[in-house]
């Protein structure tokens, strides 16, 4: 499956949630459901992943953690916030470009309509 298949499928699994359950819950219920749902259509999702910081060559576990990894392809964010502010597109930035992924959604369940939530970030750093 290739990565607009993947991202194609995550986001319709997010507006299906959306649609089921609506906004207000907390990220990680977010997360539980649509990490279960992805999995019961047939894709590979790690929860919660260590994301390792290397700084002047000594490798840092206590970096950052991954919400979903889907098909070891593309990182999922999840929030439940009342705006997307820049500083989450950087996390997720910041996530692609240490794992040398190439796509990420970051989605946020905390809006009228989930399609409003739905933020796609490519990462062009990669080595």
């Amino acid at each position: 499956m290739e990565v607009n298949e993947i991202t194609a499928s995550i986001v319709d699994a997010a507006i299906a949630i959306h649609r089921e359950v609506g906004p207000g819950l907390l990220e990680s219920v977010y997360e539980i459901v649509l990490a279960d749902e992805l999995r019961r259509r047939g894709l590979d999702v790690q929860s919660q992943i260590g994301v390792p910081i290397v700084f002047r060559g000594r490798q840092f576990d206590q970096g950052y953690r991954l919400d979903l990894l889907v098909n070891d392809i593309v990182i999922v964010e999840i929030k439940s916030v009342e705006e997307i502010n820049n500083v989450h597109k950087k996390q997720l930035l910041t996530y692609l470009r240490l794992t040398r992924k190439p796509v990420g959604l970051l989605l946020n369940f905390n809006v009228e309509l989930m399609k409003q939530g739905i933020i796609r970030i490519v990462n062009n750093h990669q080595e």
